[in-house]
């Protein structure tokens, strides 16, 4: 159900949960790290999700053993060129990436700055190497709280030509969007765009905060958007979009089966929506498998598939002459 006259995008794609497994055990071995199994398929339980998790916090916590082998800016730019890679794979023509350097930092107690100049250099390779397009997309931990994530902020912009838009994800109920209003502040004088994760394990009232705080131009997951009638025709008059998950928000709880997930009302209604991995290595999927399974699952029609993708150029967060490039490059000779 991928229209292949439309460029395929991914907006929302955590390059801190696109791990290869294969990587993972990988690095593990060179760096001595002991991991719950030594191989591929007795690992892999313990990082992918089977069924669905009791909520957002207990999918996140499957990340532990993609860190315990972020231990050197090094390995942090292999991860990033790998992701590339992947993408490249899937036939991915332009591809938004985030990742939080505290997140990738900690564990290790890593230079945050490090981290972000590796990434960085990563894609940068990776990009030259598969010609695969990719936007960096900075992220605050809310979790970590307001002064660890100015700091973060602050590794963040050691790398502002590097970066396109600004994002917080996290612990939405216990860190809500109006703390950090100053750090968006300073990413839009930065020249970055934003987007922001909200609606997912919060409520509509986190929404709403994303856009009147932090003026976000996007919203990640947003799947308690249904519950405000108010807040939909706000996100459609001002074509605010939402960057759907759909495996992840089934997988976290935050949507009771793929029948019953909004994205198919979103688009009916009229708000621009496309469609993302979220974390690939935890879900066990990528982006075919979003549009060719987890899509039909949750209603949605080739026609409707296809307004996804337009969606997603629209929604890219690139120039005019950039999405006209990424149009045009598809188009017969």
């Amino acid at each position: 159900m991928i229209d292949r006259s439309l460029p395929l995008i991914d907006l929302h794609r955590h390059l801190d949960g696109s791990l290869r497994l294969e990587t993972v055990l990988d690095l593990a071995r060179e760096h001595g790290i002991r991991l719950p199994a030594e191989d591929l398929e007795g690992f892999r339980p313990h990082v992918e999700v089977s069924g669905t998790t009791p909520g957002l916090m207990d999918f996140l916590a499957r990340f532990r053993w993609l860190l315990e082998v972020m231990v050197d800016p090094e390995a942090c730019r292999r991860i990033a060129y790998e992701n590339v890679e992947d993408a490249h794979r899937e036939g991915i023509d332009y591809l938004e990436l985030r990742f939080s350097p505290w997140f990738m930092a900690e564990r290790h107690g890593l230079d945050p700055a490090a981290v972000t100049e590796a990434i960085v250099d990563g894609v940068a390779a990776g990009r030259r190497e598969f010609g695969v397009g990719v936007g960096l997309i900075g992220i605050l931990s809310r979790t970590y709280g307001p002064a660890v994530a100015t700091r973060e902020l602050d590794a963040l912009l050691t790398q502002r030509e590097h970066i396109v838009a600004l994002d917080l994800a996290g612990d939405e109920v216990a860190f809500p969007a109006a703390l950090f209003t100053e750090h968006f502040r300073r990413a839009r004088d930065a020249g970055w765009r934003t987007t922001v994760h909200a609606g997912e394990a919060a409520g509509v009232a986190s929404i709403w905060s994303a856009i009147r705080d932090l003026g976000a131009e996007r919203i990640g997951h947003g799947v308690r958007a249904f519950e405000d009638p108010l807040l939909l025709e706000y996100l459609r008059e001002h074509g605010i979009g939402i960057e759907t998950n759909i495996t992840s928000n089934v997988q976290t709880s935050s949507v009771a089966s793929f029948e019953t997930h909004p994205l198919k009302g979103w688009l009916d209604y009229g708000i621009v929506a496309n469609i993302n991995t979220d974390d690939p290595a935890i879900s066990g999927i990528d982006l075919h498998h979003e549009f060719e399974v987890a899509a039909p699952a949750a209603g949605l029609s080739a026609a409707d598939t296809r307004r996804t993708q337009e969606h997603a150029l629209a929604m890219a967060f690139v120039s005019d002459s950039e999405r006209e490039k990424l149009r045009r490059r598809l188009l017969p000779a």
